[in-house]
């Protein structure tokens, strides 16, 4: 199974950000990694959600969340 990466990095200011690259625009800020991974993949699961109701394609990395029983 393929599986959504998050790249973390802290910034300057010493929040961290987390983002997932299969999905542009999923970034997320925490003051700690954990929070900032936390964050990201709920955003992320919210974008895929969205583009689940719109029609829209999922990222090869999405496709497999969900298999039939």
């Amino acid at each position: 199974m393929t599986m959504l990466r998050i790249e973390t990095e802290r910034e300057a200011d010493g929040r961290w950000i987390g983002e997932v690259p299969a999905l542009p625009g999923v970034l997320a800020y925490g003051q700690t990694e954990a929070e900032a991974r936390t964050r990201a993949t709920a955003l992320a699961l919210r974008v895929i959600a969205d583009r689940i109701e719109h029609g829209e394609k999922l990222p090869a990395e999405a496709r497999d969340l969900f298999a039939p029983a």
